[in-house]
């Protein structure tokens, strides 16, 4: 029996254990985008759920629809302030956050791409058991490797920080059973330089699906900065009225300032505790210190029309073990765990974060009507068409339920999985495009861009990429 053992624990100690290689902080990290940069009528954030390669083509063309609405070659891609993505979403989203529109550019040849190249995957394999049940089988020289290589090309948080657009890249700290945002807030509490950090180090962890992937492991850096927690930390510590999501976030960052708790973060997908990435959001807004928050006060007296539009690209539930007494046992049965716990998670989420806007819009209309005229014209410029009660929010979800039967079919069939078939892929990204058309929110914000005037809906040639702009009446 020992001599049995012995092969295996060997084989144990093979796990891909990735060590970390975030980097201490001098000062403190700074914001990941300049204040300021999104002083219009209009502001646009989007979600980019989880589930592979899908969603990654899911979320990319949901940002060709949007690029094929409004006016400008760059249509409404050109309002995007915020992404937010999760697993296979955190693709699209840090592609996009780092370039911009001309990120697309290119990016249909990228999700043609083998992702999993590098990866074990098969499971008839018994080294993969046993590194699957040692922690998981593939490190990040695997995939993350590969996003650096073919996609990303050494970019750091650094290099997003130039962009215009704030970026959210979501995973999950295991001990704290918390959303991990890789934000300078967070960094700030791990003493750790985030703007050394690259981008496929956060995305690979924000993919890392358990078994498959073995965590992503960051050093926390007590002592190696002069961090002070910020007010709104304290005052949840003694607050009974602060949101759950909240307090948990603010306990998981005291861990990381504390050696005796924490001395590595250990990160798995983020689709675990919010396939939405929408946790973010309902935090930023629960802090909040001011109305406005997390707009700048410039941006707020300019403000007219919101749209948060998340892209879900989860497949529907399956009932194929529902049909017999057996099952599911083994991997499956892991799965099927996972898969409920980030559905329950996103659900919640996704709940919340509509939630939380719906009251900041109030807050906000409250705060500008409360604001005297020179203060208006001090932040806005002049008073002309100054109405503070003109601004509305529009939060929507676009998902295959919306699809026609036979495609929404079809897209359930696409495995989560960090490769497609080329015609997968197109159907994907169609299906991408046209979700976000059938989305009501979608299209009420289209239409409140003009008021009452005669609005236009935009129609886009999913094959060609074309644009028609018909009338349509009040």
């Amino acid at each position: 029996m020992r001599r049995a053992l012995v092969p295996l624990l060997v084989l144990l100690g093979c796990a891909p254990w990735n060590q970390p290689t975030n980097q201490p902080l001098q000062g403190e990290n700074a914001p990941l985008s300049d204040p300021g940069t999104g002083e219009g009528e209009h502001y646009i954030g989007l979600a980019f759920s989880g589930g592979g390669f899908r969603a990654t083509a899911f979320a990319y063309g949901m940002l060709e629809e949007l690029r094929a609405a409004g006016a400008g070659p760059e249509g409404l891609l050109d309002e995007v302030r915020l992404v937010s993505g999760v697993s296979g979403g955190s693709i699209m989203a840090a592609q996009f956050g780092l370039h911009g529109p001309r990120g697309l550019d290119g990016f249909r040849a990228f999700l043609a791409s083998d992702g999993e190249a590098r990866m074990v995957t098969s499971g008839f394999n018994p080294l993969t058991i046993v590194k699957g049940v040692a922690g998981g089988v593939n490190g990040r020289d695997t995939f993350g490797r590969t996003l650096d290589e073919t996609l990303f090309h050494g970019a750091t948080f650094a290099d997003l920080r130039r962009s215009r657009i704030k970026t959210w890249i979501n995973a999950t700290d295991m001990a704290n059973n918390t959303p991990f945002l890789f934000s300078p807030e967070t960094f700030d509490a791990l003493c750790s330089d985030l703007s050394q950090v690259r981008l496929s180090e956060a995305v690979a962890a924000s993919a890392a699906y358990p078994l498959v992937f073995t965590p992503i492991v960051l050093r926390a850096h007590q002592g190696d900065c002069a961090y002070r927690e910020p007010d709104w930390l304290t005052a949840a510590r003694y607050n009974p009225e602060a949101t759950a999501a909240m307090r948990a976030h603010a306990r998981a960052l005291e861990s990381y300032t504390d050696p005796n708790e924490v001395k590595f973060v250990k990160l798995l997908d983020g689709g675990i505790t919010d396939n939405f990435g929408t946790t973010g959001l309902a935090v930023e807004r629960a802090r909040a210190e001011v109305p406005y928050a997390p707009l700048t006060a410039e941006e707020a007296v300019k403000l007219k029309r919101m749209l948060f539009l998340v892209a879900n690209a989860g497949v529907e539930s399956d009932y194929g073990w529902t049909q017999k007494v057996a099952g599911p046992g083994g991997v499956n049965l892991a799965m099927s765990i996972a898969s409920s716990a980030m559905s329950a998670a996103s659900r919640s989420g996704y709940d919340s974060m509509r939630g939380e806007l719906r009251l900041w819009e109030m807050e906000l209309i409250e705060w500008r009507c409360a604001l005297p005229l020179a203060e208006v014209r001090r932040l806005r410029g002049d008073t002309g068409g100054w109405d503070c009660r003109d601004v509305k929010l529009f939060v929507g979800e676009a998902s295959f339920a919306s699809l026609p039967s036979d495609l929404r079919d079809e897209m359930n069939r696409v495995p989560t999985r960090l490769k497609l078939e080329g015609d997968q892929i197109d159907k994907v990204i169609a299906a991408g495009r046209m979700a976000v058309r059938a989305t009501p929110e979608f299209n009420g914000f289209l239409a409140s861009l003009d008021g009452n005037a005669v609005e236009t809906r935009i129609e886009a040639g999913i094959a060609s990429g074309g644009r028609r702009v018909l009338p349509v009446g009040n």
